[in-house]
């Protein structure tokens, strides 16, 4: 099912939004060369906890952490571990989903270790376009496979990457996973046509090489490029709206001045 958001409903999803978008910002003072993935999940432990706010990911579907803590050809769903020291140059994906009151919010964010290389550099570069590409297409009437061939187009026919199949964007609120599936693949006119107060999550993972994924057997969770190569994800929750899609997640009110949600 559905649901078309209210004012107040959306309101609610934007301070949930702008807590794990907090939270990824405390992040940048982090994630360091010679620190654990675990020092992220105890940092989001910590501070949703000084905000009022519930990791929504601990328990779902048994899996029992706040974050996913993705590295370099790991693409998504990795735990976080007091055994995974970065390194300088890692490319490091953290997802996590937030529960304020009842109101959900969801965003994965890529970062560096250290200093950066130029092919990870370009593919952050990319995979950022990719977001907004796709954040451009979310317009009233709209369908959803328009957001998918954008992000499609500019990924695999104009800069050669490896656009995930597997792993799609999806409705939020008033539970963390809901209809209707977004791809970050498809055909332009095609699918659900896209509706004021549809609350979505854009997330595409776009990969050095192939698109396809393999599963991590020893934990059942962790997705990895099937040729080793590396992988990058930016995700936010919009909203749709007569004005355009909204972000509720934005990290950068500057950058994101044209999508910005605006408290009333």
């Amino acid at each position: 099912m559905i649901t078309l958001k209210s004012p107040r409903e959306i309101k609610e999803m934007a301070v949930s939004g702008a807590i794990l978008a907090g939270m990824h910002v405390g992040l940048r003072d982090i994630i360091k060369p010679g620190v654990s993935s675990w020092e992220v999940e105890k940092f989001a432990r910590k501070y949703f906890k000084e905000h009022d706010a519930i990791p929504e990911q601990i328990g779902f579907e048994g899996y029992k952490y706040a974050t996913c803590v993705s590295v370099n050809d790991e693409i998504c769903h990795a735990f976080p571990r007091k055994n995974l020291i970065f390194k300088e140059g890692d490319l490091v994906k953290i997802d996590t989903v937030v529960n304020y009151h009842g109101a959900m919010s969801d965003s994965c964010w890529s970062y560096v270790v250290g200093k950066s290389s130029p092919e990870v550099e370009r593919l952050m570069e990319v995979t950022k376009n990719a977001l907004y590409l796709g954040i451009d297409q979310a317009q009233v009437g709209n369908r959803i496979g328009d957001i998918g061939a954008a992000i499609q187009h500019y990924t695999e026919d104009e800069n050669g990457y490896g656009d995930v199949r597997e792993f799609i964007g999806h409705g939020i609120g008033p539970t963390m996973h809901e209809s209707p599936n977004v791809p970050h693949y498809g055909e332009a006119g095609k699918g659900m046509r896209l509706r004021e107060g549809m609350t979505i999550t854009i997330e595409p993972m776009i990969n050095t090489g192939t698109w396809r994924a393999v599963m991590d057997d020893p934990n059942g969770w962790t997705a990895r490029t099937a040729d080793g190569g590396l992988s990058c994800q930016y995700e936010h929750t919009i909203v749709i709206t007569k004005d355009g899609p909204k972000i509720l997640t934005s990290q950068d009110p500057a950058m994101d001045e044209k999508y910005l949600y605006k408290f009333k």
